[in-house]
């Protein structure tokens, strides 16, 4: 279904075996992640999210939100994440109190050629202040290797950092801490350079957090997570000025039911706007174990931001000759339904039930390239047996395949000719046309 990255301990030293991960929604399918600062690199995106872990007796606090370091990921489609390993963590840094799984949402930023990555913790002794600092680690490329400062941030007392360099090349840094503050930071981006200000005329009520300033025609949008009523939506305010003042504008994203936070990030890549986030789709019942997630995001014509639906299928061009998931599917019918594989590891991903004839499922943006594809594997599983039925774009768009599944017990993987092939990029419709209980892990073309 994925690649995962290896790890080879050489005399106590991590080394890290890159291997791509091909991912929908959730982008990050091989370990828990969240709190996703998405930012456009040269020619890629890197994505720099927490990393949740599940705490255990004297590993964090049980039942509670648990980070002990951070990873960082690359794509240049938007489809394929590489993860480039580990940027910083918690017992590497000088300042940084021990065993304190408080690594908490970061961000990173380029500045003449360096890369500052901000990351919010807890500090060992109180000379820091109460509560949580914010640190900064340095390097010379977006995937590090990171050098941490040996001080945090001085006179910064919060979390959810985030920092935001304006046109003239001023830096600004935000962070959050029952308000939202701001200050500029001086050119080494390691100090503020002047006061602290508070981002006022936000909502009054409910918790604000996770600022993420970006700028486009010349409107400057903060947006922050919100609790309106039970659980966090996205919002943003806009203003004329890095520091406001700001006006509450919109929702970005609607409350997500059963995973109380959210936090966002937004960035332009190849002419298309995105809206990273996060859910807890490995955990649905434990909404401190999250994932990150990506969809598109457009704008009106006054500049106010479209609310964005969460998707499964999410973003990128799935290649056809990759194991493509129906599960993460645009859009399906009411007797098709989505399960996990294995609830004991769930990391194995999701399965999709064609419960009974006519059901049908759409996923979207599949390029099947210019040279000619001859076969289509699917790995199914059914106690009854079952046809299934390939279209390309719509239900009454061309057949590519016909595929007979055999009863049986175990997954297996058939392979069937293609009755024709079409070149370019294509929807899929699967569906059923005869039998029950049909299940497909995965589908690819060759």
């Amino acid at each position: 279904m994925k690649h995962c990255p290896k790890f080879l301990l050489f005399f106590g030293s991590i080394v890290l075996i890159t291997l791509k991960l091909t991912a929908q929604n959730p982008l990050i399918q091989h370990m828990f992640s969240a709190d996703p600062s998405a930012r456009v690199f040269g020619d890629s995106v890197y994505i720099y999210p927490s990393h949740d872990i599940i705490a255990t007796e004297g590993k964090g606090r049980v039942g509670w939100f648990c980070m002990e370091d951070y990873h960082v990921f690359a794509s240049k489609n938007l489809t394929d994440w590489q993860d480039d390993g580990i940027v910083v963590t918690q017992n590497k840094i000088p300042w940084v109190k021990e065993n304190s799984y408080s690594m908490w949402a970061p961000d990173c930023i380029e500045k003449n050629g360096k890369y500052y990555f901000y990351f919010p913790t807890a500090p060992k002794d109180t000379s820091y202040g109460r509560g949580f600092a914010i640190g900064v680690a340095v390097a010379d490329k977006p995937s590090g290797p990171f050098v941490p400062q040996a001080e945090p941030v001085k006179n910064v007392h919060g979390v959810d950092p985030n920092v935001f360099i304006d046109d003239d090349g001023q830096a600004y840094l935000y962070w959050a801490l029952g308000n939202i503050y701001g200050a500029k930071l001086k050119s080494n981006m390691l100090e503020l350079d002047g006061e602290i200000k508070t981002l006022g005329t936000l909502p009054g009520k409910g918790l604000k957090e996770g600022p993420y300033l970006f700028k486009r025609n010349g409107i400057y949008y903060l947006t922050y997570p919100h609790v309106a009523d039970k659980t966090e939506q996205l919002e943003y305010a806009t203003g004329n000025s890095p520091l406001g003042e700001f006006k509450v504008t919109g929702v970005i994203m609607d409350e997500t039911p059963g995973c109380w936070t959210n936090h966002q990030s937004i960035i332009q890549y190849k002419n298309q706007w995105y809206l990273f986030y996060h859910s807890n789709d490995y955990s649905p019942s434990f909404d401190k174990a999250r994932s990150i997630r990506a969809d598109s995001l457009f704008f009106n014509v006054d500049g106010t931001i479209k609310k964005v639906i969460p998707t499964l299928r999410g973003i990128g061009v799935t290649n056809a000759i990759a194991n493509i998931q129906p599960d993460r599917y645009s859009e399906k019918s009411d007797d098709v339904s989505i399960n996990f594989i294995d609830t004991s590891n769930r990391f194995k991903g999701w399965k999709t039930i064609f419960e009974k004839n006519g059901g049908w499922i759409k996923y979207n943006t599949v390029d099947f390239g210019k040279k000619k594809l001859k076969n289509v594997i699917v790995k199914v599983v059914s106690t009854t047996g079952g046809t299934l039925q390939v279209h390309l774009d719509n239900m009454n768009g061309p057949v590519i395949s016909t595929i007979v599944i055999s009863k049986t017990m175990e997954w297996k993987e058939i392979k069937v000719p293609l009755l024709n092939y079409e070149a370019g990029i294509h929807h899929l419709i699967i569906s059923l046309k005869t039998g029950a209980n049909v299940e497909v892990d995965w589908m690819k073309f060759e």
